[in-house]
């Protein structure tokens, strides 16, 4: 009976892997495109705005993501690339066409989606597994390429004239080029190495092996800077950082107190409702904007708030507390001085 190679059967035995997590990146691909709309910035749901929720805690790439949300064609253009990509990795990987080099795809995709997001996720630490689970399959297809069902296959067995290059065992399937004595290290290696950066990610994003467990989903979080009064205008700026990413923080009450906790200024549900889009200044593609209610703040959103009233004008000098509050009950407080 001839032997078969363990390396070679192996892209057999990951079919499920490779059909599984090859239709999780296709479907992303179309549900933007053909189910819904998600690549026009000016419809609900863009995925631009579900992109700039990834800011607030993203690891390593902040600042590459703030570039992004701060150039919003710039960032169209990252998004469109983006989605095309995920749906050529998704569709070759399925198909299992040149299954090594889409494997890569599916790596880094995957390595992008932890770092950015594996911070959000409200029950499940979501967005966390997605992305460790992701480069764990992409790093075991890389080693098994794909066997029997697949495009690989089919152009090997019919002796396919790219299937005679050196590189295609590199970027398609069949046997890795590799020494028997050391193909296990390399697994071993590059297991451990992602192992490494799942307990990392755990620890940063979630406490998960040391000290208080904390789910930064779970409810919203604002932080405020660059507090002035200026003559009748005051000026803040506010950056939602925390919370349920597929809905805001809805702003109910925004005060200013003295000294004596006396509210010297107030914008009630109602005001807030009501504010002018002119007193809002978006830094980024999430908007802070008026809802029918309240304030709307979705997260990753930054804004310059400018509140005019004649109240301000004849304020006496000193120190104020301006306090903004959640229609949850929670607010938060910054000092501001005149």
């Amino acid at each position: 009976m001839k032997n078969i190679s363990i390396k070679n059967d192996a892209g057999l035995l990951a079919l499920a892997l490779r059909l599984v997590v090859g239709w999780t990146y296709f479907s992303a691909f179309w549900r933007r495109t053909a189910l819904a709309n998600k690549l026009d910035p000016e419809v609900a749901g863009y995925i631009g705005e579900k992109f700039n929720a990834f800011l607030p805690n993203a690891l390593g790439i902040k600042p590459m993501i703030q570039y992004l949300v701060e150039n919003p064609d710039v960032l169209w253009i990252n998004m469109v690339i983006f989605t095309i990509i995920e749906g050529v990795v998704g569709l070759c990987i399925m198909l299992g066409l040149f299954t090594r080099l889409m494997s890569i795809g599916v790596f880094m995709l995957a390595m992008g989606i932890l770092l950015g997001s594996g911070w959000i996720g409200t029950t499940c630490l979501d967005e966390w597994q997605i992305g460790v689970l992701g480069i764990a399959t992409g790093f075991v297809l890389f080693l098994t390429g794909s066997g029997k069902y697949s495009i690989d296959n089919y152009l090997m067995k019919n002796n396919f004239a790219i299937t005679k290059k050196k590189g295609f065992a590199w970027l398609g399937s069949g046997i890795l080029p590799i020494k028997e004595s050391v193909f296990p290290k390399i697994v071993l290696i590059g297991s451990l190495f992602i192992l490494g950066i799942t307990l990392m990610t755990n620890q940063v994003f979630h406490g998960g092996l040391w000290g208080t467990l904390h789910n930064k989903s779970v409810k919203p979080k604002l932080e405020i800077s660059a507090g002035e009064i200026t003559n009748n205008q005051l000026s803040f700026d506010v950056f939602r950082t925390e919370g349920v990413d597929v809905y805001g923080s809805w702003v109910i009450r925004i005060a200013l107190l003295d000294k004596q906790n006396n509210t010297v200024l107030e914008y009630s549900q109602e005001d807030l409702a009501a504010l002018k889009k002119e007193s809002i200044s978006n830094y980024y593609v999430a908007k802070i904007k008026p809802g029918k209610h309240s304030l709307i703040v979705p997260l990753g959103a930054k804004a310059k708030l400018h509140l005019e009233n004649q109240k301000l004008e004849n304020l006496p000098s000193g120190t104020y507390q301006l306090r903004i509050t959640d229609i949850s009950g929670v607010y938060w407080e910054y000092e501001v001085i005149k």
